[in-house]
């Protein structure tokens, strides 16, 4: 048996590919312009974020107490065509023959107490296992806000993470009715909601190498999450999108045969609005793990690489590791991990900080009608909660260490190359020095030979097997030439030494009687007043 729906339901449901302009309640935020701009960046993300193969498909569905709780315990189905999903919502549009220009949307059932919608890919980085026109059906039937298209369109089709530093919350309140609405009593709802979305990321990891632990491989992924609860009914309704099936297989577990009996009772609106706190603390859980290990490998791996800058020995004849450009790109990348780290880190504080306030407020607010009898179990999970945000406030400081202890390796490494360039530096200085002397020693004796223009062992002729030797000649070359590279030297010599004494003078501090003295070439030669005599001064008393 099919029941009638609202007409304003229905407009909005035959309009569905119209999202989020056909949503029936508008809120400041939703208005006209904000919504056509949804709209726009939703038509520029589907190419790469929804499924084009329709083998491909799959939309994963758990119906806990179908039909307001009158139907099975449990009944659930993978989702593989756009047809099995209207199916699945228990729809049927009817032409009227008095008036086809107008069909008719009936449903067959109530929704369940509590529905549970996954969205997946295969990866992280692949699209979505979802059609477009399926996306907006799923989000028309139950009048999703549209603040969460912002949060599903970092996933698709993508050859590097995008959009990792994206973290935001976003809440809707509807406690009361506004003039002239109403509730849907043929999907059992009352028209008294709330709904909420909010993205986490946690870190998994992905490879592992026996050998070298420090080519390890670790992936930061995000999971999108939205929440409504109807106030007076307790139907709750969940959307999760993410890469992979583990948080579906973590809320099976959380509300399969072993789980506890608060966290799958939904027999009562107090015990379905338990149930969903419940499911907060397991989403906020999954993205506090392996954070620890993360931020261990990473230290692991900076005091690998950088351990010979601290502790290696630098003397001459001790072996040490020679760092290079690439050490200093390879130390750079580490600490841009890290920071990212520390970013996604505050991330997820600010998230579950605003989930905490978003339900403490709901425990004041006099709209809602479970705030006295659900008002200790706000207060423990806003407990819980803050246990989370503690342990992930020690992790963030963790790696606020970890990024000045980067850092620093980071400015010792530079420090141990500008040293080598140092030490080279000078070795090509004492080169140079040498040849310097040489020239020096050897441009008297060159010169004084060009001054002579004339050889000391001189042959007479070509054909002359025996030569003769000047004694005179030569004893002029040596009185002329010795004396002038003696010459030659002390000059500069003493031209070093003042360049040396002027350098240290021009160096090092000097106090404010030094500022009035005059520079000599020797401290022997300074610049005395010449006393007055006692006459001038005794006149210049009187």
């Amino acid at each position: 048996m099919y029941l009638p729906l609202p007409a304003n339901f229905q407009k909005s449901y035959i309009d569905r590919d119209s999202y989020p302009r056909n949503l029936i309640r508008r809120t400041v935020s939703t208005y006209p312009s904000a919504l056509t701009a949804y709209a726009t960046r939703l038509d520029f993300a589907t190419p790469n974020l929804f499924e084009t193969d329709i083998k491909r498909l799959e939309v994963p569905i758990r119906d806990l107490k179908t039909d307001d709780g009158n139907g099975e315990d449990l009944d659930k189905l993978n989702i593989q065509s756009p047809d099995e999903l209207t199916k699945w919502f228990g729809v049927k549009v009817v032409h009227d023959p008095n008036d086809p220009q107008n069909p008719v949307v009936a449903v067959q059932r109530k929704d369940p107490k509590c529905r549970f919608v996954y969205i997946y890919g295969a990866n992280s980085r692949a699209r979505l296992g979802i059609t477009r026109s399926m996306l907006l059906e799923l989000f028309t039937f139950h009048q999703v806000m549209p603040d969460y298209l912002d949060f599903i369109s970092v996933f698709g089709l993508q050859s590097e993470a995008r959009d990792l530093r994206f973290s935001s919350f976003r809440e809707q309140k509807n406690l009361k009715l506004q003039h002239g609405s109403s509730g849907i009593d043929s999907l059992g709802r009352s028209g008294k909601h709330y709904q909420l979305c909010y993205n986490l990321k946690g870190v998994t990891f992905k490879f592992e190498d026996p050998k070298d632990h420090s080519k390890n491989q670790w992936s930061i992924r995000q999971a999108a999450f939205y929440h409504q609860l109807d106030v007076v009914g307790g139907n709750a309704l969940w959307i999760v999108t993410k890469g992979g099936l583990d948080i579906q297989q973590r809320f099976k577990e959380l509300t399969g045969n072993g789980a506890r009996p608060e966290d799958k009772a939904f027999g009562t609106p107090d015990e379905c609005f338990r149930s969903s706190l419940s499911a907060h603390l397991l989403f906020c859980h999954w993205s506090t793990e392996d954070w620890r290990g993360y931020i261990k490998w990473l230290e692991y791996t900076i005091e690998k690489d950088t351990e010979m800058a601290v502790l290696g020995p630098t003397g001459k004849g001790h072996h040490h590791h020679i760092y290079t450009a690439r050490d200093i790109q390879h130390l750079q990348r580490w600490a841009e991990k890290v920071r990212e780290v520390t970013s996604v880190l505050k991330a997820n504080v600010d998230v579950m900080t605003s989930l905490r306030r978003f339900y403490t407020d709901l425990r004041d607010n006099e709209e809602f009608p479970m705030r006295g009898s659900c008002s200790d179990d706000i207060g423990v999970f806003a407990s819980q909660l803050g246990n989370l945000i503690d342990d992930f406030r020690l992790q963030i400081d963790r790696a606020d260490a970890l990024v000045r202890i980067t850092t620093d390796r980071m400015e010792l490494v530079k420090q141990h190359r500008l040293e080598r360039l140092n030490m080279n530096m000078e070795n090509e200085a004492i080169i140079v020095r040498i040849i310097t002397i040489v020239t020096l020693i050897y441009l008297p004796a060159t010169f004084v030979s060009t001054f002579f223009s004339t050889d000391i062992v001189k042959y007479q002729g070509q054909g002359q097997e025996k030569g003769s030797f000047s004694n005179v000649a030569m004893v002029r070359w040596v009185q002329v030439t010795l004396p002038l590279t003696v010459l030659t030297i002390v000059f500069a010599y003493i031209w070093k030494s003042l360049a040396e004494r002027r350098s240290q003078r021009e160096v090092l501090p000097m106090d404010a009687e030094d500022l009035h003295r005059p520079l000599w070439m020797s401290d022997k030669w300074k610049w005395r007043p010449r006393a007055r005599k006692a006459s001038s001064s005794v006149e210049s008393k009187v």
